[in-house]
């Protein structure tokens, strides 16, 4: 008899592994109020300063027209999903940097855990803190401003699921430089989003960008989103050319941010880092 013969195989990818690794962030959130309240929080002021501020343009433009008419519903829509972005990348940031500052990311490693679980675990994770901050500031919406984000329909899960991803993406990027440079890079968790704010085309088109920056705009997933929300709120139209680039240069990101990604954690247990790490 061979030695391996009769043994079962270990599975390369176990949805079970995941689960618990869901679990263990899951808890970690529900064992701490705070933590759910500053998941709503933010999102909420958001929404609320720039709807009044909206309207406190609208009343001394004497009703507006056109932008300002209409600017509350692009504005509310803008802040939402921008915060999709922001904690779809701090939701994967932030469950990785639990581990660091427990000092627990080599015992997690020890286990038959692998690096494809522990992303599906932290892109869940992203997605259920992602709901949970942007649901009640949603719904909030309504009784404050008579305006619904869940009026743009089935377009708007196109404008989530883009987003969400770019944010997945860009923290699996910021995970890696963590890997990479240590505790010392933590601080990019909360500011490489923002660095893509101004050319995201949030709050304005793409066409009141310099000429020179416009490209840059346009090479990003949530320029083409944004653009995409004003059309379909301003015109009622839903402009397929800019879900076909943003869903394309996701795919592009989030293969370039998984690749990143696997080569850090790689060059990290090669050094030793992941036994190392913390604060």
């Amino acid at each position: 008899m061979q030695p391996n013969e009769g043994a079962v195989p270990r599975a390369d990818f176990s949805l079970r592994r995941v689960g618990a690794m869901v679990l263990r962030y899951w808890y970690l959130l529900r064992g701490s109020w705070p933590r759910i309240l500053e998941l709503a929080y933010w999102p909420t002021m958001q929404m609320i300063l720039w709807g009044y501020i909206n309207q406190f343009m609208a009343s001394s433009s004497g009703g507006g027209s056109g932008w300002v008419a209409q600017g509350a519903g692009v504005l509310v829509s803008a802040v939402l999903l921008w915060d999709v972005l922001f904690r779809g990348q701090l939701g994967v940031s932030i469950s990785f940097l639990e581990e660091m500052w427990s000092r627990n990311l080599g015992h997690l490693f020890v286990s038959p855990l692998r690096p494809g679980e522990w992303v599906t675990a932290l892109m869940t994770m992203s997605l259920l803190r992602t709901l949970i901050g942007v649901l009640p500031a949603a719904g909030l919406a309504i009784p404050f401003f008579g305006y619904s984000v869940f009026a743009l329909g089935l377009p708007l899960a196109a404008f989530f699921a883009n987003l969400i991803v770019l944010g997945w993406s860009l923290g699996l990027l910021i995970v890696a430089l963590i890997l990479r440079y240590g505790m010392g890079a933590e601080g990019l968790a909360w500011i490489v989003v923002f660095m893509l704010a101004p050319v995201s085309a949030v709050y304005y088109p793409v066409s009141v960008l310099p000429a020179w920056l416009q490209p840059v705009a346009l090479a990003l997933p949530s320029a083409h989103v944004f653009e995409g929300m004003r059309a379909l709120v301003f015109d009622g139209t839903l402009r397929w050319d800019h879900l076909a680039w943003a869903v394309g240069l996701n795919m592009v990101y989030m293969a370039g941010g998984i690749a990143v990604f696997l080569y850090a954690f790689h060059q990290a247990r090669v050094r030793g880092a992941l036994l190392q790490s913390g604060e």
